[in-house]
């Protein structure tokens, strides 16, 4: 393992300080958290029309690998969604992402929405809000969206182990990563606006069974991300930014004509660089191919060279939100499974992983302070800001300093809440934090499902830990 220092062990505001200092990172943070009605966390936030999100903490969606195959949550689901609605969070960004339609699953337990599986849905909505209220008292000023997804080129739906990628464009480095036959071929603009209508579909159903809004997701290397790079697509679809747009546009024109009263969101990957590979010590390095130049033309909010970041495009991106009337946004980065280190910051790499290439400290403040410039850039945007979890004890800190100084509206937490799901609710009422149970980033909850196992906080949650599968991830990481 690279040697970084721990985050548990920068136990002062001092050591903290002095460390992110020494590495460069640009990330400040308040030395004290307050709790009680007054603090900044707990503010709430109203959204245009007068819906009240109660404070600002939000969950992220994340996947469980652990639904039916034909769709619908099982019970360790269910067990998921009710711990978001315990968690105290009062913005539930799509609890994970749900397939619009079957060749999109990342994977065969993935979730869809359709007719046959629309009561579920409903029904896991109505386990959140319930478990909220049961908790914390009220849910009037709760918001649930449900994530509406594509799975793309990382499309996995009958098999765990074997893609079944349904791509936009042949992409030079991705292609040969993931071993891509040469005929491998391209989504026609058909299908495209087949599966646009499928979107609307979708966003109906979704609206049926109670969800607020839905999220068009365009992130992480799935579909709708993919989309935002396709400069090299001819036609409808690609090359200029008004046609690598126009998946999202088609899909908001027809929410908004045929289901009014639904709001929607997107979670973005506003910044991305080239694929990484373990180097010859482990440790992540660029996967350009023998022979290539530096030149990239493929990541979103990319300086063209890989490895920096241009926001131009981005900007752009927002404007169209502004534009569209979507002001929910969700900024991440990067793909967990090309550049896993950008997208979420961990000391512990995945199984498929590598070590990481910097502290992840400064993973951490590269998000956070992009961010912060895109909701400069559209204030009036409700902007939900991630990677937080490697914070680790520091995290409350500098979730304040962000939401006190308008860096970021809402601090959205992944796999922090599947280690300790309380922690937001500990957090405003002015509670010790549950040092125990701090997600260290261990990335079990990657390297499980990379191995066919359900996904789960497997260090930290008794539930998963005195489960046949621990036995079965630990014989798979010992192999």
């Amino acid at each position: 393992m690279t040697n970084y220092r721990r985050v548990a062990a920068l136990k002062t505001p001092q050591a903290f300080r002095e460390h992110l200092a020494g590495i460069g990172a640009d990330l400040p943070f308040d030395a004290e958290v307050l709790s009680g009605p007054d603090a900044p966390l707990a503010q709430p936030y109203r959204l245009p029309g007068g819906r009240v999100i109660g404070n600002r903490f939000a969950v992220l969606p994340m996947e469980g690998w652990d639904g039916t195959t034909d769709g619908r949550p099982s019970d360790l689901t269910v067990r998921r969604w009710r711990h978001f609605g315990q968690s105290g969070a009062k913005l539930i960004w799509g609890g994970e992402a749900v397939a619009v339609r079957p060749d999109g699953r990342a994977n065969p337990n993935q979730l869809m929405i359709g007719e046959a599986t629309l009561a579920d849905l409903a029904g896991l909505r109505e386990t959140l809000a319930a478990a909220h209220t049961a908790s914390h008292g009220r849910s009037d000023d709760l918001l649930i969206g449900l994530q509406l997804t594509h799975s793309g080129r990382f499309a996995r739906p009958t098999d765990k182990k074997r893609l079944a990628p349904q791509i936009l464009y042949r992409h030079p480095l991705l292609d040969r990563k993931f071993n891509l036959p040469a005929d491998q071929p391209v989504m026609s603009d058909d299908d495209i606006a087949r599966l646009i209508d499928g979107y609307i579909a979708a966003a109906r159903l979704a609206q049926r069974a109670g969800f607020d809004f839905v999220d068009i997701k365009h992130c992480h290397g799935y579909l709708g991300h993919e989309f935002l790079s396709a400069v090299d697509r001819p036609g409808r679809y690609g090359g200029s930014f008004e046609n690598r747009t126009r998946f999202l546009r088609e899909i908001t024109a027809g929410i908004h004509a045929e289901i009014p009263g639904l709001d929607i969101g997107v979670r973005l990957s506003a910044i991305d660089f080239v694929p990484f590979r373990p180097g010859p010590d482990g440790t992540g390095v660029p996967d350009w191919p023998e022979g290539a130049d530096n030149g990239y033309r493929y990541a979103f909010g990319g300086d063209g060279t890989g490895l920096g970041i241009d926001l131009r495009e981005p900007y752009a991106f927002l404007d169209l939100l502004a534009e569209l009337n979507i002001r929910l946004v969700n900024i991440t980065a990067g793909s967990p499974y090309y550049n896993p280190h950008v997208q979420r910051p961990a000391l512990f790499p995945p199984s498929d992983g590598y070590q990481p290439p910097e502290d992840p400290l400064v993973g951490v403040a590269r998000q956070i302070n992009a961010t912060a410039q895109l909701k400069r850039h559209r204030p009036e945007l409700a902007v939900v800001g991630t990677g937080y979890s490697y914070l680790q004890e520091w995290l409350p800190n500098v979730a304040q300093y962000v939401v006190r100084t308008g860096m970021a509206d809402f601090i959205g937490l992944g796999r922090m809440i599947l280690a300790c799901p309380e922690m937001p609710a500990d957090v405003l009422a002015g509670r010790p934090l549950q040092r125990k149970r701090l997600c260290r980033t261990f990335s079990d909850c990657t390297t499980a499902p990379r191995s066919g196992l359900v996904s789960g906080c497997y260090p930290l949650d008794e539930h998963y830990k005195s489960s046949p599968a621990a036995a079965l991830l630990a014989a798979a990481k010992a192999g």
